[in-house]
Order: structure tokens, then sequence, then C-alpha cells
């Protein structure tokens, strides 16, 4: 939440307050937790009140958040606990033992037992520590004073302990110089009007005595008003508290944006409240709107660098989104942005990496927004073209034909036999790049699906208007995916995207509409269009006519956009008479802030541009690029593009900026390329896929387009429903490839084309999955071991100098949850004492140290070596309870027995295995049978054994009951292969606790533990990339894998069959030295397609895919009928000891 909707939340408590309503004053303090009211709680406890007690504190800090919290709820249901004694209410006292105590038993058992004890006693006050305890009133009291200096030291409660210094009625001021700018705004201002109501705009009334909609039937009451009888009708007690005053003088800049307020006979737009987060009135948000601090990337609008940017000159001018998107969602602060002009050139895009040729005149272009070299080309003659210009191949091409021609109107038709010629207007891809729209100028919008490589399907025809289609763009009002369409017949209507129904028709423009641009700020929908005459007019979704009218500067071909970040503001166009204008606009005061300098003083077209990288302007002008450093009104750069150009060049960046695609004069297209994008078209060049087990080798290319393994994994569904078709073998992973082309599949449903063969998943942009990368103060050099928390809250790392490092995500409005993800990032936490878990060494290098730990299955302790002593650490408080074991021999793995958190396995560098008891600090058993140190152990409860891995290479099966070995074997290494000891031999137990994962720097293998016989076994190609680790997903239903070239592979566990690859490039940074490669996974416990990455620099990485995604690619297809013997796990199967990562 913004800090300004933060302030209006205690504006509204201050006016519950004032207003006596008291209940719901305290319920907005406990759901917001942005005022902790102490004076309130001291009531509570005082009258006993232990369910809201605890209820208003559940707002602000849960039980295991920290030792002040955990202090805080244990004192009060203490409390709870002593009075039910003290009334002899045995029963009460039991159900407050069992439901409110007990979870501090893993905390402090002995404590736990001592409360338990006061059950058996007559009177509690015969336990010594309680014999002074009092009456209840004088024990609430002393309490609370406990209490008191518990939340003012409790970190959580930092800044929510004293409320605002106010002026008294401050809302209320707030709305009546909201209605006094209202009022300024009237054409016929009253000197004492009458103000009967807030739902909507004021207005004195129109000249013809049209009076403004009611509160009853305002279709402006969306999801932003209150419901009926929410708020008490305030309105006619705002006199009393501030008069209604005559309107002052307009000010400057509200005067600049209504030069020419439109006579229309619906309240215009104002400003509403604007000192407020969200206005009360979608208008309001329409003429001041506020830009969001977040982008919702399920509702990406056109703008920024995806806006309507690649327009195409008519003769009868252009008329862009100028004006009307300086009304766009305003920042109620002002910006500052870096000053820094001098950049290496690599930055720009000087090297013509693809020439393409397209057979006749581009005019309109645009990139998919997820695979970032997959091109769409609309031409002159109504042809549109799907390039891959990382292949340089066309994949697509259709001509323009009217699919259903007896459904079209008969001007339509009749204009088709007149005169056939068709020219695109408009192409663009929708926000997640499923589907595409194409504008034509004779009536007709056609929408194609996109299903990956050449696969582009006819989805919807619609005879949209009568005329010209000008433009279309993509929205999802109310959530649902619509197309905006606008035409030579003055008109602007918007579709539904499945069916193709028409939802609405706004009608108000005197020209045709030449552009539309829908967005969003605040949960507002709404769509600005801009009309030949150069009139700029916003729509709701509603048919109440446009909220604004403006004149676009210029009059003529304008078009707008934002910085990829939506904070800034920009526009370019040229005028009827050639003068063209790049400007960037102040959206709090609805001017131009800065005017970029280098056009011509006549233009021989009409200039178009584009932003790139919050960071570049673009624009086609005298036969060259030009570039512009956002925050220098200098010319940076021209960019010739080897000459060959237009006088105004179509130009479109691709999202991340790398690729830049400019029109040509002989009917082409030149793709530009910066370091990024030459690097990453080189790759691509080179890259080809191993097809060897490929069953559809007939129908392949040696040579494999990345872009058809997103139609591959679109079609995995139903090869595997269909089990015909067998997938491409797995690539070797040697070789640095952290630059290689965006491949995003679409996961599509059953009903699929079941020809479609399975293709692999490839992850090879930041585009295409969400990495989190964590932050850390301590300057680490090497993750040497990493885990969740079982309750998936936290992760905790043992760097390779003996420090733990514990992130912990916050529980808020954007992770409800508080769990661990990609998408929230998480505090690098530590207690207030400011010390750290800090493992005893025996030198001064523990770098060359074996870094182990285990984590209790309460998330309580952790124990952990560094090759000196075994320490046992409280995760609270970073205390470390003990130390045992010192070298020699060296811990080298730790393992938790599942039903005993005191009995640990303990691997010894001496290669032995001792069975530890830590409370009674002796060890029960001493395992020999490895020749080198143990490397990995893990226990299974289902099985009663301990399986134990070593750096021999062999795997052992121990029976937990008297601890003798059952049987061992040796992995089978690949003769001739040397070993390098990047990863010792490591064992992890799948869910159902019957099959053991194996991993080895040369093989990821699956056993039947019983027998200790390998199921499956995947072995790494001669000369490829070795593994670096390995781990099964909480629901083991897939294999995380990392390997020395920094990439990741993800197995099916059930056929260890390769489902998704993800590369460097889609994590780490593009400079990073190509020896940073992961050296551990972790697995989330709960979410199946989460998983954490520590690497050699010291970093860790939280991945997971796409939400639109949702999972990473579908598993191979079942080749040969074969089934799996892996299965899901029995109820009764425990899962809960989580392995050492």
């Amino acid at each position: 939440m913004s800090s300004l909707s933060r302030e209006l939340v205690f504006l509204i408590l201050q006016f519950l307050d004032e207003e006596k309503f008291k209940e719901t004053v305290h319920k907005l303090e406990q759901e917001s937790g942005f005022y902790f009211n102490m004076k309130y709680f001291e009531d509570e406890v005082i009258n006993g009140n232990w369910d809201e007690v605890e209820r208003y504190l559940g707002g602000f800090t849960k039980v295991d958040d920290n030792r002040y919290s955990m202090k805080i709820f244990f004192e009060i249901r203490k409390q709870k606990y002593l009075e039910a004694l003290d009334k002899h209410d045995r029963s009460k006292a039991v159900e407050i033992l069992v439901k409110d105590l007990k979870v501090f038993a893993s905390f402090n058992e002995e404590l736990f037992k001592e409360i338990t004890q006061l059950l058996t006693l007559e009177n509690f006050r015969e336990n010594e520590q309680l014999s002074k305890y009092g009456d209840t009133k004088s024990a609430r009291a002393i309490m609370l004073v406990e209490l008191k200096k518990l939340i003012e030291a409790n970190p959580l409660f930092r800044d929510k302990l004293q409320f605002p210094n106010l002026k008294s009625s401050r809302l209320r001021t707030l709305i009546n110089q909201s209605l006094n700018w209202q009022h300024q705004l009237c054409k016929n201002p009253r000197p004492n009007p009458d103000i009967k109501t807030l739902f909507v705009d004021h207005s004195c009334g129109q000249p013809n005595g049209a009076r403004a909609p009611s509160p009853a039937n305002n279709p402006l009451l969306g999801s932003t008003m209150p419901k009926p009888g929410g708020f008490p009708p305030i309105g006619a007690q705002i006199g009393a508290h501030g008069p209604f005053q005559p309107a002052p003088t307009p000010v400057a800049p509200l005067a600049g944006w209504m030069s020419n307020p439109p006579a229309v006979t619906h309240p215009s737009a104002s400003g509403g409240a604007i000192g407020f987060g969200t206005p009360t009135n979608p208008a309001a948000m329409l003429k001041h709107p506020r830009t969001p601090s977040t982008a919702n990337p399920s509702m990406d609008y056109p703008s920024g660098d995806s806006d309507h940017l690649s327009k195409r000159p008519r003769p009868v001018g252009l008329s862009g989104d100028s004006d009307h998107l300086s009304n766009l969602p305003m920042n109620m602060m002002p910006s500052t942005y870096p000053q820094s002009h001098s950049y290496p050139q690599d930055d720009f895009h000087k090297a013509v990496a693809r020439t393409l040729s397209q057979g006749s005149v581009p005019m309109s272009m645009d990139f998919h927004p997820v695979q970032q070299t997959l091109l769409l080309v609309g031409t002159n003659i109504g042809d549109i073209g799907l390039w891959d210009v990382g292949t340089k191949e066309k994949l697509a091409v259709r001509n323009f034909k009217v699919w259903e021609l007896g459904k079209c109107s008969m001007a339509l038709q009749a204009g088709l036999v007149k005169d056939p010629s068709v020219s695109v207007n408009r192409i663009i891809w929708s926000p997640d790049g499923t589907l595409f729209g194409v504008a034509y100028s004779r009536h007709i919008v056609q929408i194609y699906s996109y299903h990956g490589g050449d696969d582009i399907r006819q989805h919807l025809e619609i005879d949209a208007h009568v005329g010209g289609v000008n433009d279309i763009a993509f929205a999802h009002p109310n959530k649902q995916l619509c197309i905006i369409s606008c035409g030579d017949d003055k008109t602007i209507k918007v579709w539904e995207a499945t069916s193709g129904t028409k939802q609405f028709t706004f009608e108000g423009h005197e020209a045709p509409v030449y552009s539309v641009c829908p967005h969003y700020k605040e949960n507002i929908q709404f769509i600005f269009s801009t009309a030949l005459d150069g009139k700029i007019k916003a729509w709701l979704y509603d048919n109440l006519g446009s909220r604004v009218d403006y004149d676009a500067p210029g009059h003529w071909c304008t078009t707008m956009a934002y910085s990829a970040d939506g904070s800034r503001l920009f526009s370019c166009g040229t005028s009827k008479d050639g003068e063209s204008h790049l400007v960037e606009w102040n959206e709090s005061e609805g001017a131009v802030k800065r005017t970029y300098q280098g056009f011509r003083k006549r233009s021989m077209g009409v200039v178009q541009f584009d932003t790139t990288r919050n960071r570049f302007l673009a624009a086609g002008d005298e036969f060259v690029i030009k570039i512009w450093d956002m925050d220098n009104t200098s010319l940076l750069t021209t960019i010739e593009a080897d000459g060959g150009l237009p006088a105004s060049p179509r130009i479109r960046f691709n999202k991340e900026g790398t690729l830049l695609a400019v029109s040509t004069v002989d009917n082409g297209i030149k793709v530009l390329a910066n370091a990024d994008g030459v690097r990453l078209l080189r790759t691509l060049e080179n890259r080809s896929f191993d097809a060897s087990r490929s069953a559809s080798e007939t129908v392949t290319k040696p040579l494999i387009n990345p872009l058809t393994a997103a139609a591959a994994a679109a079609a995995a569904a139903a090869a595997t429903s269909s089990g015909t078709a067998a997938p491409s073998a797995i690539t070797a992973m040697n070789g640095d490839s952290r630059s290689l082309v965006d491949v995003k599949p679409r996961i599509t449903d059953e009903s699929m084309d079941k020809s479609k063969v399975w293709k692999l998943m490839e992850i090879a942009d930041t585009t295409q999955c969400r990495s989190l990368k964590l932050g850390d103060n301590h300057r680490t050099t090497k993750i040497s071991r990493l885990i969740y928390t079982n309750s998936g809250v936290a992760i905790l790392a043992l760097a390779s100098n003996a420090v733990h490092l514990l992130w912990k995500w916050p529980r808020n409005e954007r992770n409800s949850t508080g769990k661990a993800t990609a998408s929230v990032s998480p505090q690098l936490w530590q207690p207030p004492s400011g010390i750290l878990m800090t493992n005893d060494i025996i030198d001064n290098n523990p770098e060359e140290a074996v870094h182990c730990f285990a984590l209790s299955k309460n998330d309580s302790y952790v124990m952990s070596a560094s090759g000196g002593k075994i320490s046992l650490f409280n995760m609270m408080t970073f205390k470390t309870m003990t130390t045992f074991m010192p070298p020699p021999p060296a811990a080298t793995f730790l393992a938790f027995h599942p039903q005993d958190n005191n009995i640990i396995a303990i691997g010894m560098d001496d290669s032995t295995i001792q069975i530890y008891n830590v409370r009674i600090d002796e060890v029960k058993s001493k395992l020999r049978g490895h020749s080198k140190k143990i490397t990995g152990l893990a226990f299974s409860n289902v099985l009663n054994v301990l399986v134990s891995s070593g750096a021999d290479a062999q795997i052992c099966v121990w029976n937990t009951d008297g601890w003798e070995r059952q049987r061992s074997r040796f992995l089978q290494i690949p003769s001739g292969r040397p070993t390098s000891n990047i990863l010792d031999t490591r064992v992890q137990f799948h869910q159902d606790q019957l099959h053991c994962l194996v991993v080895h720097e040369t093989q990821i293998a699956i056993y039947d533990a019983s027998k200790l016989e390998p199921v499956k076994q995947w072995p790494v190609r001669e000369n490829s990339a070795p593994i670096t680790h390995a781990t099964f997903s909480c629901d083991s239903q897939l294999i995380y894998a990392s390997f020395l070239d920094a990439t990741v592979c993800i197995f099916s566990a059930s056929s260890l069959r390769l489902q998704c690859r993800i590369l460097p490039a889609s994590y780490l940074p593009p400079n990073i030295s190509s020896n940073v490669h992961p050296v551990v996974v972790a697995a989330h416990p709960s979410e199946a397609n989460q998983f954490a990455l520590g690497l050699t620099d010291g970093t860790v990485y939280v991945m997971e895919p796409l939400e639109s995604d949702r999972k990473w690619g579908n598993p191979p297809p079942v080749e040969n009928g074969l089934t799996s013997n892996l299965s899901t796990p029995p109820n009764g199967a425990s899962s809960s000891d989580q392995p050492e990562r």
C-alpha cells in the first residue's frame, strides 16, 4: 500500500472515532495493521476479553514471528489458564492447555510440563513461582506492564504505536477543498451552492437545465464506491464542520488542462479528492490519476514499451495518443531521475544483425511480449508475416482474405468487389502472446491464436467498423480479455475476445477515430481515444459518454507512451506543417516538463517513436533513427543502420530493449541489436537440439528452431494422453549459454491437436520465469548449504565462511500467506541482539571445510558444523545452545531421526556414521562400512532404514532398529571419465519413503531402497557439464538439478526425463563471471514449483514459473507405454523430515 493510501486510512480512523464508530475503528486498526491502539488493548486486557485481545493482536503479529511476539502470546494465554484454575474450572483449563499453550511445548518442553502439573494442585499458588499471585485484577495489571514493555520492544510494532498529529476533522477539510475545486469548474457557479451528495462530482447545473445523475442511477458507482449504507450521510454535516466557500481563482495547471472545457450534459471530470490513494469517482481518476507503484502483468495493456507507437502515416493525418495520455495517472509526489549521460557504445543498437525481406511495405510491427525474437509484420497489401529473427526464418505468412464473406455487411462485400486492395493498419500481440490482432483498412478485424512455432490459427473475424479500422488494442476490463477497435465511422467499440460479442460502443467524436489506448489505474479501467481532428477523449466502460475533451498538440498526428515502468510519460508527433516534437509531460501539472531537441524543421513524414528500458527514447526521422537519453533534451546519437531507411521509418523495440526493428525502403526490415542482442542472436544461430530419442525425427529439422519448443510444450498434454510421441533427448549442458533466446511455452488444454510432438520447455530469459535474488550484507563468498524452513516462510543458508543467513518473508497484502515467494522480497533476519549463528572452525580458512547442517521439524533448532565442533543454535535467538564432538573426526553430514529429534545421524570425515543422542550426550552406535568420508544420509520411516552415501561412491542401507548394515553397492561411474569431486554422492528419499534419489556429478538415479537396485538412471554425457546438486520437489514429482555451467534442469521424477531447462541468462546478470554457478538446490516444502539456488558467489536465487504458466512445463509422454513404478505416496507416508540441501 502506498504511503498516501496509508495516510488515508489514518484519516478514516480519525473520522470514525469522531463519529463514535468505536467497533469499526478498532476493526480497521486491526485489519490495516497501521496503528496499534494501546489504550484499547489495555482496556481489553484489564476486562479479560481474551478472544478480542488475541484477535486484535493478530492484525499486527503472529505467535511465531519473533521471540517478543511469542512471549506476548504466552503471557496472555498463561494468564487465561491461571484464571481458569483459580475458578476451579478444570475442563476450561485443560482446553486452554491443549489448544493455546501446547504450541509453546516445542520451544520449552520443561516449562510446558510444569504448567501441566498445575492441574494436579488444589491451588496453583502452592507452586513456589506462583505463590505471590494475588487476585485476578492485580494479576492482569502486573501482566499488562510486562506486555507493554514487550510490545514497545517488538520491532513489528515500530512506528505503529503513535497516531499521527492531525488537525480535527482533517478528512472533512479535504472534502471541502475538493468541493471548492469542483465548484470553480462549474460553468455557472452559484454564490451559495447546495451540496446534497458526495456520490457524484459537484455541479451547479447546466445551462439547459439538465441535472447531474443521482447516486441511485449513477454508473460511476463501481468497485471504488461504498456500498449503500456503508457510510453515514455526511454530506449534510459538511457545512457544520467547514462551510462551503466561494471558488477561489483557478490555479494555472488546472486552467491549462481545462482551457477548452467540453460543453457536455453530464458533469465534467474533476480532480476529486487528490490527496487520496483511490478517488471515489472514476471520472476523477481520468482527470488527475496517479501512477501505481506496481504493474499488474495480467493486465498489461498497451503502455510503456508495448504502447501504440508504430503508427502509420495516413493521407488525412495521424492523430495519436497525445494529450489524452497527459491526463493519465499522475504521480502525487515529484519523481527524480538519474542524471547520467555517459553510456558504453554497446548500449545502442548500432549493429545490423538481421535483414529480412518482407516483399511489401511494412506498415506495423510488434515483437512478441515473451519470445523476444518473434516479430509480427503487417504490410500495405494486407499480408501478415511471422518472423523468427534469431534464425532469420519466416515462420508463417497469411495473405488477406475474408474468412466468411457471407457474414459480412453488404457494404464491405460491395466495396471489396469494386476495390479489393486492403492494407494492414495495425498488428499487435495480446498481453500474454497467445493471440494477436490485425486491423485492416476495410471494415475488418481478424484475431489469430498462436500456438508456438509456425502454428497460427484463425480465432475471430469481426466486421467492426464502416470504413477503415484504424487501431486495435487488448484490455482486461472486469478481468476479461477484450478487444478495442476504432475506425473511420467515428466510433470506438469493445469486443469480448473469446466470442467476439460486442460489449460497448462509444460515440462522441466528430472525426474518424485514429487510435485507442486502454489503461488502468487504481482499479479504474478506462480508454483514451484520439481523432483526426486532434480531439482526445476518455471513456469508462459504461454508456455515459466521454469524460474529457482535449486538443492534441499540433492538432494532428501525436502518439504517447509511458516508460516501461509506467512512471514517465512522453509524446511524439508531427503537425500538418511537418513540425515534429518529442516531449516529456509533468503528470501532476498536466504541462510539458521537457522538450527534446534534434528534429529537422520540416519532417518528410509522420515521425514515430518508441521507448526502451526506462532509459532511452528513439524516433525515426531524416532517414535515420535518433536516440535521446530520457533525462537530457539534447540528441544523444543517431543510427543510420547502414543506410536504406525511408524518411520516417517505422521502428519497434522488443520488450527487453535488446533488438530494434526498423522498416527499409526496399520493402524489408532491418533488425538492429545492442551487445546483449548480438550475443542472444549469435547463441541462437549455433544452437541445436539432440533429437536422437525423438519418434518424430522424420518430420523435424536437424536444427530445431528454439521457438518450436513453445509449440512442443503446448502439445505435451496431448502427447502424454496419446502416448505416441517421444521427446527429444537431453541436450548436453557444457559451455556458457547465458544469453539465449526467449522460448516461453504455452500450456494449453488436452484438446489440442494430438499430432503435435512434445518438446522441451526452455527458459532462456528473465521474462520467462520469476526469479528473486536475496540480499546479503555479509559479503559471503559461497553458499555451501541451503534449506527452506519446514513452515515454508524462510530460507536458511550456510555460507562457506561458517556464517548462517536467514531470510524471512513478511506477511502482508502482497503475500497473505507469509510463505516464501519470488514475487515478494524477504528480510535478511537477525535478532535484536545482532548476533550471528557462526559455526566453530578449527583454523582461519573455513572455505576448505566441509559444511553441513540439519533443521529440526518444528524449525526451532538448527544443528550445524563447518569443520569444527557441532553447534546447536536456537533459531529464534541465534544463540548457541551447546557444542559437542570436537574434531577429529569432523562432521560432514547431519540428519535428524524422523521420529525422535533427540537422535541425530552424524556422518564423519573418517568414513564412520555416529548415532548420537543429544539429550544424554552419548554416541549410541558407530556404523562402519564406507571407506571415505560420508556425503549423504537419509532416513525412511516406512522401511525403518538409514541410507548413507560416501565419497567412495558407495551406498549403504542400515536397519534403524539395531543399526546393522543390510546391503550396499557402488555406483557405476562411466569408464574413462575422471571425477572432480564437484559433487559427492548424495541421497534423498522420495515422498513414498520407498524409493531413493541418488545424485552424483555423473548421474541421477532412482533406487528401490528395499533392494538397493536402480529403477531409472540419467547419465551426464561425456564432455558435458557435471551435476553440482539435485533434489526432489516437495511432492517428489519433479527433480531439480543444477550444473556446473549454471544451467538448471527439471526432470519428471517418474521417468527421469527432462521436461524443462532453465538457462543462466534467465536468472543471472548478463555480465557475471562464467565461473559463477549453483552449488546447492533447495525445494520449497509445500510449493512444488518453487526452488532456491545457492551460488558460488554467495548469492541465493528463488525461482518460480510465471503465474500464467503455473508450472515448469509438462511431463514428457510415456515412452512405448512404459509406466513408472514410482507412485504417489500413501496417505500414511511421512514427508516431514526435509533432507539437507
